[in-house]
């Protein structure tokens, strides 16, 4: 165990520095986001995990603890905290796009060891981990999204070959081994339901050419104990065979003295709810807006039902009441010409008598002209005769004066 750990540390010391030289490590791509999904990423920020518990982590090996006791996935959602049944195209769990769901602990401790600013011996410290493969393969996920894509293959390099394995699959299911899950990385733009960021062309005929040139390891677990006698009887050309081979990296193995039961850890959680009494409020909460979105539905329903049948007695009333008219029209149109021809004669007697009281006011007005007419006439005349009189009664009386004379 002394022999790797030296071979371990002189790696990390002897990795040749890329972009920035030194212990700095370069950032690729956008350096707020870490390269996320954006609902990862929102999930991650708002997630009371990650505001809560993990604030209070301020340094790097903290962290490592941290994921040595929670992490037991390296998939972006926790088993159904994510529901995309029935939902296709955009809509669902395909190319990092969908419905949100419970974040994992893994993503949010993978946001947070972004926010430390790794340096390069310390992400080298996590790839050669020997408490847990998730340790590891967090920090092989660190250099996936933040590490320029020209330098991903010589990050690999040493671990393409390596065998140990790990669960990768919320809820278990998908085992593979860390060398499996690199060339996955390297050649593979999907991660269960979240995209890795893109690899650009002219890097990703390269990297794929150098994989197809080199041979997988098949490593057989049995095999080493019968091989080794073979071996000390033909000593060089052992050593020939091994030489042509590329170099694998042993595997590290997880150290008996680290105990899951610590003491700071477990004050840790009596200070804040656990998470999994955080999941369980999450997918009580789940559950809880899946039963109100049902009942809208049915409410939904039921209203639509409720239009459609009024609508249904509205056009029958419709129907009714044009009927009701188009059945009157013809009930007047077939009325008896006796009809018609009284209501033409009562028409035209009406008109006649009009006709015969205006006649008759006519004659009114002239007779009543004609006899103002004689009264006027008349009037003149005795007027006149008065007139005439009184001059004969005058020259009567001048010549009874003159007779004497």
């Amino acid at each position: 165990s002394a022999n790797m750990a030296n071979q371990l540390a002189t790696q990390a010391v002897s990795k040749p520095a890329t972009g920035k030289h030194g212990n700095v490590l370069p950032l690729w791509g956008n350096e707020k986001t870490m390269n996320l999904n954006p609902m990862i990423l929102t999930n991650v920020l708002s997630s009371p995990y990650f505001k809560v518990q993990l604030y209070e982590l301020k340094t790097y090996h903290e962290v490592v603890d941290e994921i040595y006791f929670k992490v037991t996935h390296v998939e972006p959602w926790e088993k159904g905290s994510r529901k995309t049944a029935g939902q296709t195209g955009m809509c669902g769990g395909v190319r990092g796009v969908g419905t949100g769901g419970i974040v994992s602990t893994a993503f949010c401790l993978l946001y947070k060891l972004f926010t430390l600013k790794l340096t390069r011996k310390q992400l080298m410290g996590l790839i050669t981990h020997t408490d847990s493969p998730y340790i590891r393969a967090l920090g092989f996920m660190y250099i996936r999204y933040t590490q320029p894509p020209p330098d991903l293959l010589e990050w690999y390099d040493g671990f393409l070959d390596d065998d140990e394995e790990l669960d990768v699959k919320a809820g278990g299911g998908c085992v593979m081994t860390v060398g499996e899950m690199l060339r996955s990385f390297l050649t593979k733009l999907e991660w269960f339901s979240t995209l890795f960021p893109r690899i650009p062309v002219p890097v990703q005929k390269s990297i794929d050419q150098q994989l197809k040139a080199r041979p997988r390891i098949v490593v057989q677990k049995e095999a080493p104990e019968e091989a080794e006698p073979e071996n000390t009887e033909t000593g060089r050309p052992a050593e020939r065979r091994r030489s042509r081979t590329p170099r694998r990296t042993p595997s590290p193995r997880r150290s008996p003295r680290r105990s899951r039961s610590r003491s700071h850890h477990h004050e840790k959680e009596r200070h804040g709810p656990s998470f999994d009494r955080e999941l369980e409020r999450e997918r009580d909460r789940q559950r809880k807006e899946r039963e109100g979105r049902d009942r809208d539905r049915d409410r939904g329903d039921r209203d639509r039902d409720r239009r459609r049948s009024r609508s249904a007695d509205r056009t029958q009333e419709r129907r009714e009441r044009r009927r009701s008219r188009s059945s009157r029209k013809t009930k007047r149109s077939s009325r008896s010409p006796s009809r018609d021809r009284r209501h033409k004669s009562g028409g035209e007697e009406k008109s006649r008598k009009r006709d015969r009281s205006h006649s008759r006011d006519k004659e009114r007005e002239r007779d009543g002209e004609q006899r103002s007419h004689k009264r006027s006439h008349s009037k003149e005349r005795s007027h006149h005769q008065r007139e005439s009189s009184a001059d004969h009664s005058k020259h009567s009386e001048r010549r009874r004066s003159r007779s004497p004379e």
